[in-house]
């Protein structure tokens, strides 16, 4: 089992989710945190099962990954 970074934004009118690492779009959503993880980490498994390794993204891995607010 490969672990991946997965960012949950919460909105008005729900949660949308996606991770970091893959190619391609692969998002996920859902009324509650936990509809939004469950629905993303299946959307993880399909796009895996559809293109295989060239959904993985190349070396350097993501080791953190933060959230950052700056006025411009």
């Amino acid at each position: 089992m490969k672990q991946y970074k997965i960012i949950v934004e919460k909105h008005t009118d729900g949660y949308i989710a996606y991770p970091l690492g893959l190619k391609g779009v692969v998002v996920g959503q859902g009324n509650t945190y936990e509809e939004a993880l469950s629905d993303v980490k299946s959307a993880i498994h399909f796009h895996i099962e559809t293109f295989g390794n060239e959904a993985m993204e190349g070396e350097p891995k993501i080791l953190e990954a933060f959230v950052a607010e700056a006025g411009v």
